[in-house]
């Protein structure tokens, strides 16, 4: 019997020691039949490979719809491995999706690198294909939506799992991971204690498998005390004698057997080196990109900021960024009132922001401007920095925090809804100091914390506003 493989993420994207101390076998039976399409899906978040008995019963298609959100180093390349693995081998879940495929978000935010891959500078161009991709290959390039899973017992004796899928049309492809519980660890859940150790493993390849004479094989080892990986390597193929071979399989690896040759690894150009955010950066946010995308750089954590084209302008503000969103939304974490995007390096010290500014809500609405911001995504809420807002009403505030709790100083500004106004928020050392349209309107305010963060621009609800004319200079 076999199950249908609902989904595997398709990414194109190794040296073994032998060191055996047990001996087992197991057999995998071959059928050649694809299993059917069932119309409804079960899914679940982070389920930890295990798969509750009622949802077994439904006898419906089980996915883990989200997992992985693991730091992208071995530990997460450990982590992927496995539970690619055991999510079938342990819960029958045909379809293991990660959150994220690649982290093209500020490091420094919350579940920074948190992808199967990183890339993170757009102004660089810079990018790193780390070991979880390599792990990743190690089951999408030798299956497609479609194989199926021949139902096994996918435990090894000596702790690890295996699992074979077939195409239906005479393909095998086997996968195994011997993953240490300390170098597998995922985010979510907690993983119960296990020991994996050295083992000789013998498969006896039956039905329409007993005549497969060879098998591709494609190997990583993981590497957490040397810090020297081995990635997606080749090596000899192994021969199937009267449908059995034997392996001898160490602890925090990755085998593919396979009867495909259709495997490899790519030899890409290097990426363009890393470089820091430009210390002196700007955008007119004048259209690069279609209306209603977003500009470069911005890292929205709450809110939507968007190109918009101001049709009504016949001045300097025809292209502008605009704030879109003007309902919070229902979510799942602990979301801001306000709405924030940040830019920048979260290193800076020193900096000067400068935009121009438009509220469009009348009475009480407001925007921002902000330097050393320390926070985002889930923790959003609790986002300390040196915001400068002005509001509606003709006041402005200076405040050590996005909720606006913490003011360092506040007073009349004179600014209104429906024109346009120039903020600069100036920060060196302990100190800042505010311009409005040029001229001083605030200065000398003391901070302590935080010491360094991002540039950042904001509404005070969710309301439409627009900005132009963005500039930051840094140290």
């Amino acid at each position: 019997m076999t199950i249908q493989m609902s989904l595997l993420i398709i990414l194109f994207l190794g040296y073994w020691e032998l060191n055996s101390i047990m001996i087992w076998t197991l057999t995998i039976l071959g059928y050649g039949m694809k299993g059917h399409l069932v119309a409804n899906i079960l899914r679940a978040h982070y389920p930890g490979t295990k798969t509750v008995p009622n949802a077994l019963l439904t006898k419906k298609k089980l996915w883990s719809s989200e997992d992985y959100s693991t730091f992208n180093d071995e530990v997460g390349a450990g982590c992927w491995a496995r539970i690619l693995n055991q999510n079938y081998v342990n819960g029958n879940m045909t379809s293991t999706i990660a959150w994220n495929l690649v982290a093209s978000y500020y490091e420094e935010l919350p579940f920074g690198r948190c992808g199967l891959m990183t890339a993170q500078e757009p102004w660089s161009g810079h990018y790193k294909v780390e070991a979880p991709i390599w792990i990743t290959a190690h089951t999408t390039q030798f299956t497609q939506p479609g194989w199926s899973y021949l139902q096994v017992d996918g435990h090894l004796e000596g702790g690890g799992s295996f699992v074979a899928l077939t195409d239906g049309l005479g393909n095998l492809t086997i996968i195994i991971e011997t993953m240490t519980h300390n170098h597998s660890q995922c985010i979510r859940p907690p993983l119960p204690h296990f020991s994996v150790t050295p083992q000789r493993a013998t498969f006896y390849l039956k039905g329409s498998f007993y005549m497969v004479e060879t098998l591709q094989v494609w190997h990583s080892r993981l590497g957490f005390e040397s810090g020297n990986s081995s990635l997606f390597q080749q090596l000899h193929p192994v021969k199937v004698w009267k449908g059995s071979f034997s392996l001898d399989l160490n602890v925090d690896e990755v085998y593919t057997l396979t009867t495909l040759k259709t495997g490899q690894k790519c030899g890409c150009p290097e990426p363009p080196p890393p470089q820091p955010f430009p210390s002196n950066y700007k955008d007119d946010f004048n259209i690069r990109n279609p209306p209603f995308s977003e500009a470069p750089n911005f890292a929205d954590q709450t809110g939507v900021f968007e190109y918009f084209i101001n049709a009504s302008d016949p001045g300097d503000h025809v292209f502008t960024l605009r704030q879109v969103v003007v309902q919070r939304p229902i979510t799942w974490a602990s979301d801001a009132d306000q709405t924030i995007s940040v830019i920048g390096n979260f290193q800076w010290v020193n900096m000067t922001v400068t935009c121009d500014i438009y509220i469009e809500k009348q009475r009480d609405g407001g925007v921002f401007v902000a330097g050393r911001v320390d926070n985002g995504g889930i923790y959003v809420r609790r986002t300390k920095g040196v915001f400068f807002w002005v509001f509606a009403d003709g006041t402005y505030r200076v405040t050590g925090d996005l909720a606006g709790e913490e003011i360092l100083m506040k007073g009349l500004s004179g600014v209104r809804d429906n024109a346009w106004h120039t903020l600069t928020l100036n920060i060196q050392g302990t100190s800042a100091s505010g311009l409005l349209n040029g001229y001083p309107l605030w200065e000398n305010v003391t901070i302590s914390k935080p010491s360094n963060g991002w540039a950042a621009i904001g509404t005070r609800s969710f309301e439409f506003a627009q900005f132009d004319n963005f500039h930051i200079e840094a140290s």
